[in-house]
């Protein structure tokens, strides 16, 4: 069931189209809901009394048109690989009828390289939801697909709380370190990956707590791992591969630089420091990890602003050429 709900461009802006798309079917909610005993099950018939208050359409969202993605390349120089892969496949639903179709993508690098970040600006860049799964939890095979009722406190898995509870049929769906899932005894933590990462069988979902099939198969996949020699074959083969390194020494200069600046222009504080950091400065910050950035930049914001200085300083940094802050008094 779909119905079109196209939004029109302003001034050229590229603005999402939205088809509401039916992601489960009231009326299997309902058959549940009926049978479950009296004064039994709270948890579930709450459930089961959500998805009929909220009902079953969600919006499915793709871009008017091939989006502006030069920011994403300045921004994120060691995904470019990445981003020309999500630029062809958007090119092939741009100006059609076709919903937006993106393969599964796994980013594989070291910790800290922006893979996270990455998916949160494509969830943005296509104007959908995002439901953020970690797999290093032993406990992330439930937390995937859901526990059984039977379970005292079993809950839905976060697939389905993220297409059930929110607005969107293809939010982008990221599993954080895929390659630290570890299950106990026979129970595979990715088990549930096999069925959802293949278009057909992703549309019939079965959640182990709901019981309920959903409509999965829109689901933007990104994950991210360190080391794919944990991670099984059958996973890799669903997936498009893609290695990425830490950004070379210009390409970390730029994402400081950008950093800088966006955290300057967000805050009202920002107008008391100068527009551009000092180059000692920016070489120290282009030596540290893209995640480490932001909370490097936010330390030496406020230990300028302590000493009354509109310029930052090296000093300024956490860590300074290896020195850590004591904890305690200070001398």
């Amino acid at each position: 069931m779909k119905s079109s709900h196209d939004l029109v461009p302003v001034q050229g802006a590229r603005i999402p189209i939205a088809q509401m798309r039916s992601v489960y079917r009231p009326g299997d909610v309902e058959r549940r809901l009926d049978k479950l005993p009296p004064k039994e099950h709270e948890g579930l018939r709450s459930t089961y009394e959500r998805m009929l208050e909220k009902g079953p359409d969600r919006f499915q969202v793709k871009p008017s048109g091939l989006p502006a993605m030069q920011h994403l390349y300045d921004e994120l120089p060691n995904f470019h690989g990445v981003l020309d892969d999500l630029r062809r496949q958007l090119a092939l639903c741009q100006d059609s009828r076709d919903a937006l179709e993106i393969t599964p993508m796994l980013l594989l690098g070291p910790p800290g390289v922006g893979k996270t970040h990455f998916a949160r600006e494509v969830a943005q860049l296509l104007g959908t939801g995002l439901g953020f799964i970690s797999m290093s939890s032993l406990t992330a095979g439930w937390v995937l697909s859901g526990a059984s009722s039977q379970w005292k406190g079993a809950r839905p898995g976060k697939v389905f709380e993220t297409l059930v509870d929110g607005q969107y049929a293809n939010p982008v769906m990221v599993v954080d370190e895929i390659d630290k899932a570890r299950g106990e005894h026979a129970y595979d933590p990715l088990g549930a990956l096999y069925s959802l990462l293949e278009h057909d069988t992703a549309q019939a979902f079965t959640d182990e707590f709901a019981e309920v099939a959903i409509d999965a198969s829109q689901v933007i996949w990104v994950a991210t791992a360190n080391d794919e020699r944990a991670i099984p074959d059958p996973i890799l083969n669903r997936m498009n591969v893609f290695e990425v390194a830490m950004p070379g020494p210009d390409a970390a200069r730029t994402i400081a630089r950008r950093l800088y600046a966006s955290i300057r222009g967000a805050h009202d504080w920002g107008r008391r420091f100068e527009p551009e950091p000092p180059a000692d400065v920016l070489d120290a910050i282009g030596g540290l990890a893209p995640r480490e950035m932001r909370r490097a930049w936010m330390t030496a914001f406020g230990n300028a602003r302590l000493a009354g200085r509109a310029q930052l300083a090296v000093a300024d940094l956490p860590e300074a050429h290896g020195r850590r802050s004591p904890i305690g008094f200070m001398h």
